[in-house]
């Protein structure tokens, strides 16, 4: 029974390694969302089970992105580092929240987050330019915003600033999606460490939707690479509202 639940795991974790890197967010929305309702998981424990998948994951999705396009560091450096301090003082918060009151502030989460691309799917899209539209002061206040979502729902903050990069910032989406896995790597971390020391992580759950990701992560960059921006933002936005509508229904 141990093993078919690790190869379970495995599956699971090829699946959210595709996903996230299609979409650029590590899987982490679709596991936490699976780990609560179909393995019983507490809204915590699912958060920091589903980040140990979630660190490798990014770690290899980044280098991907950068492969395939230059992230710049100039604009990754500030995501990053404010998306840290930020992500180690929300990660804090969210320890001491009762399960059933972080999983409503979750869905909740998704369900902003869900309105926020569909508008801007049906609204006028902002022009692409080759330069951001801010300066690196702004990215760091959009690393400290997101860092302190991620570090609260576990998310790494990427479905925060992925988004934003785009409507405001002036970015592509697949650029959007780099940066945000810079600004998710460093924050996923110092939040996966705070749920471990708390004891918020199965572990036997965690590692082995780790290895499954990390084997199928490439193929979901490569996918993302070539599928049409729009399709690519219509997916995305699809996503968000499953992952809110399977949550509510544990709710």
């Amino acid at each position: 029974m141990v093993v078919v639940d690790v190869l379970l795991s495995c599956l699971l974790g090829a699946a959210f390694g595709t996903l996230g890197g299609s979409g650029g967010v590590g899987g982490v929305l679709m596991a936490i969302v699976l780990l609560g309702v179909w393995f019983g998981l507490d809204q915590p424990i699912a958060q920091g089970t589903a980040l140990v998948m979630v660190v490798p994951n990014v770690m290899l999705a980044l280098w991907r992105y950068h492969q395939r396009n230059r992230i710049e560091l100039r604009h990754a450096l500030p995501l990053a580092v404010m998306g840290f301090c930020f992500a180690w003082i929300g990660s804090i918060w969210a320890v001491g929240i009762d399960a059933q009151t972080m999983r409503i502030g979750f869905v909740a989460f998704l369900v902003v987050l869900s309105i926020y691309n569909l508008l801007k799917m049906f609204g006028k899209q902002p022009a692409v330019t080759s330069e951001m539209r801010y300066s690196w002061p702004w990215l760091g206040v959009l690393g400290a915003a997101s860092g302190t979502m991620g570090g609260l729902f576990g998310v790494g903050g990427a479905v925060v600033a992925t988004p934003v990069l785009t409507s405001l910032f002036g970015t592509t989406q697949v650029v959007a999606q780099g940066l945000s896995l810079a600004l998710a790597l460093p924050s996923t971390g110092v939040t996966l460490v705070t749920y471990a020391v708390h004891h918020e992580v199965d572990w036997m759950i965690g590692l082995p939707l780790a290895i499954g990701g990390l084997a199928s992560i490439s193929w979901g960059v490569k996918v993302a690479h070539a599928m049409p921006e729009k399709l690519l933002r219509g997916l995305f936005c699809g996503f968000l509202v499953l992952c809110a509508v399977m949550l509510a229904f544990k709710v």
